[in-house]
């Protein structure tokens, strides 16, 4: 069997020797999708999590940015992992254990959970931010890029994009992946995990992956967590805006690697987040 830490690059190697000798993998969590490699280690009787990032990775910046900046309404509470060590440079970081299992199936005391713990981090007020030019520009790439979105469709998608604003917006932390497989459970109490994707934006977007899939399955689902949530986020132009993109990247980034069934679904959301008035 292959050593799991051979995965790591010699200067990611060298900093988890500094930092935790002796260390013992328990569990390669890794997904084997993007780059990223997750292990359960154990060290000195501590169950540690550590994430080591490829050479092309952004993540883990993002994700130590959130442990640095934005995580203490969580942490605090013990509803996410605390952080140990990390280095930018050497994309390697290591944070406490959380335990439990993640979320499956439809609990709508999990959603209001999910909820709650999201307005803890969205009641941070961060300013405003060039949101809505700069996500315009990168959906007009993805459509410049590889994908199998029909050409007449590329052209409608192009001429809707353009015509949106980029006027400056509002931005708090986002998790930027809030679905329930970055949930945990455990006693009945609700966990929040994976931070690579936190970064600043409008509230509203951490709601498009439940709304596609959760909320779209299950309406009971999006009802709990609105009552957690306490309100509801989505601004109608923002809100549409905020799905045709994620759509777009849906399709886009499912096709590239090769998971049919999530560009499946981008194509299904992209059809969804058409204006009905559009032509």
């Amino acid at each position: 069997m292959s050593d799991p830490l051979g995965k790591l690059s010699p200067r990611q190697r060298a900093l988890l020797d500094i930092w935790l000798p002796g260390v013992q993998v328990v569990k390669d969590h890794s997904w084997g999708i993007v780059e990223t490699t997750v292990l359960e280690i154990l060290q000195g009787g501590r169950r540690l999590i550590m994430k080591a990032g490829g050479a092309a990775d952004h993540h883990i910046a993002r994700e130590l940015r959130a442990h640095r900046e934005w995580l203490t309404p969580w942490t605090d509470r013990g509803r996410a992992p605390s952080l140990v060590h990390g280095d930018v440079d050497a994309k390697l970081l290591v944070t406490t254990y959380l335990p439990g299992e993640l979320v499956t199936g439809a609990d709508p005391d999990v959603f209001r959970q999910a909820g709650e713990l999201l307005a803890l981090l969205h009641g941070r007020p961060a300013g405003t931010d060039d949101y809505e030019r700069r996500e315009n520009a990168k959906c007009l790439k993805l459509l410049d890029g590889p994908h199998r979105i029909a050409p007449a469709m590329v052209d409608r998608l192009r001429a809707l994009i353009t015509g949106w604003p980029t006027a400056p917006e509002p931005v708090v932390p986002t998790h930027g992946d809030w679905q329930p497989r970055n949930w945990l459970i455990h006693e009945g109490v609700v966990s929040v995990i994976d931070f690579g994707r936190a970064a600043l934006r409008p509230a509203y977007t951490d709601l498009s992956r439940l709304a596609a899939q959760d909320f779209r399955d299950d309406p009971t689902l999006e009802t709990a967590f609105f009552e957690g949530y306490g309100s509801d986020p989505r601004p109608a132009g923002g809100w549409d805006r905020g799905r045709m993109r994620e759509a777009i990247g849906t399709a886009c980034w499912a096709y590239v690697q090769g998971i049919d069934d999530f560009e499946a679904q981008g194509h299904r959301m992209i059809a969804e987040a058409l204006p009905e008035d559009f032509s």
